[in-house]
């Protein structure tokens, strides 16, 4: 298979690249992965580079996005920091992706069993770790169907993937409401924004439809 083109690019619509990635995540569950001459991607990308998405996930060495999707090089920008949280770095890559070259989709990937988030859940203070699970506080104390303080920390499963969607949802929501330019795109429906979750067991990616957002309709009800 080859790498995307300018011309191939540019006839993807947002809801074409969620397609893409849905259908290269059924591969990757069912071990049918796409044949790609890999040195010939490279050679057909050493010039410029065409990806049709991109996704905000975790350092987790087990969710590597180009392999949980089945796509090959020059596919998909890739953004990997710890519990997939939002930053100036991270909005000004995301503008470079969608703006300058010409992504169609940005997908905020959390995963299961995430060691952010449990960090976060057991409000761990170390470095400048400290910072960046800060970021994901807010979704903490968001969690509102835990009451007993003694199960609001990384021993009880169900308050950690609690925790993993709601981070997930808030940075979806963070990406536009600090980046003018990517609300104006998705508002003119050049891009959308989703949200997703890996199961590091099954390998599945479960995209959160009520976090779909690829109109000026959308938009509003998310920044309200």
């Amino acid at each position: 298979m080859k790498a995307h083109s300018f011309e191939t690019q540019s006839s993807i619509t947002p809801t074409k690249a969620l397609e893409f990635l849905k259908e290269g995540n059924q591969r990757f569950v069912n071990n049918l992965k796409i044949s790609r001459n890999l040195l010939q991607q490279a050679n057909e990308t050493r010039d410029g580079q065409w990806p049709f998405a991109v996704i905000l996930s975790c350092i987790d060495s087990r969710t590597s996005a180009e392999l949980i999707f089945d796509q090959g090089l020059g596919d998909v920008f890739s953004i990997r920091i710890a519990g997939n949280v939002v930053n100036t770095d991270i909005i000004g890559s995301l503008e470079f992706a969608c703006k300058i070259a010409g992504s169609k989709l940005i997908v905020v990937l959390g995963h299961t069993s995430c060691g952010a988030i449990k960090g976060a859940c057991d409000h761990v203070e170390m470095g400048n770790l400290t910072d960046l699970l800060a970021k994901i506080q807010p979704a903490v104390y968001q969690e509102n169907t835990v009451s007993e303080p003694q199960k609001r920390n990384s021993k009880n499963a169900d308050f950690v993937e609690n925790v993993t969607d709601i981070n997930i949802k808030r940075s979806v929501k963070t990406i536009l409401n600090r980046s003018y330019i990517l609300e104006q795109m998705v508002e003119k429906g050049e891009i959308a924004i989703i949200g997703a979750k890996h199961h590091l067991d099954s390998g599945v990616v479960d995209f959160f439809e009520d976090t779909w957002i690829h109109n000026k309709s959308s938009v509003e009800v998310h920044m309200a």
